[in-house]
């Protein structure tokens, strides 16, 4: 692992629970920079490692909703005391490479860190290309989004029009606002963007 592996940022709003765990690792290679909030560790954003996330109401789901609007992006580690399946199936679900449960000692989150390190060198590009366009996608109403299918399919003006029952010079004008409120400066653009948020297959 490189340097900045080593580094974990923790996610916690509750303080013994992040001084236990600051103090289960004194001593070994991993560094943790504790925050109380998203909003804290969004300010102090770290240059690289680890994201260990208390899996608390929406805290997963903001983060990686923030992750989407900044564009940066690390791995996480959702953890709880007790986390039941579904919630550790919905942290995945929204990004996490791993999810732990609470009390772990050094050497599992160590194993843990090492795994995720390697999951988000083959996720992490991936899985930012597509929250970004997903959050781009989602700026446009249903029509626009019925207007990129249609361009993703290859289809005309004319025949997106016949689809949907409204006239060609209509598609142009959603065609136009689509790309726009994307900011694709070209139709082949805003097909990646679609395919990268699983808008087309």
């Amino acid at each position: 692992m490189s340097k900045a592996a080593h580094t974990i940022a923790l996610v916690d709003a509750d303080f013994r629970r992040r001084a236990a765990l600051a103090h289960c690792l004194g001593g070994t290679a991993l560094h943790v920079e504790p925050f109380e909030t998203i909003d804290e560790l969004t300010r102090h954003w770290p240059s690289g490692g680890i994201l260990l996330v208390h899996d608390q109401g929406p805290a997963i789901a903001d983060l990686f909703a923030t992750m989407t609007v900044t564009g940066r992006w690390l791995p996480v580690v959702g953890f709880a005391e007790a986390a039941d399946p579904q919630h550790i199936s919905d942290a995945m679900f929204e990004g996490a490479v791993d999810y732990m449960c609470w009390p772990f000692d050094a050497e599992q989150l160590a194993e843990t860190v090492a795994r995720a390190v390697d999951r988000a060198e083959l996720a992490g590009s991936a899985r930012l290309r597509e929250a970004m366009a997903r959050s781009r996608i989602e700026r446009l109403t249903r029509r626009e989004r019925e207007v990129l299918a249609g361009v993703a399919d290859g289809l005309s003006n004319r025949l997106i029009g016949q689809k949907l029952d409204i006239s060609p010079r209509t598609v142009e004008i959603h065609r136009a606002n689509m790309l726009n409120k994307m900011g694709a400066s070209h139709t082949s653009e805003a097909i990646r963007i679609a395919i990268e948020g699983a808008l087309v297959r």
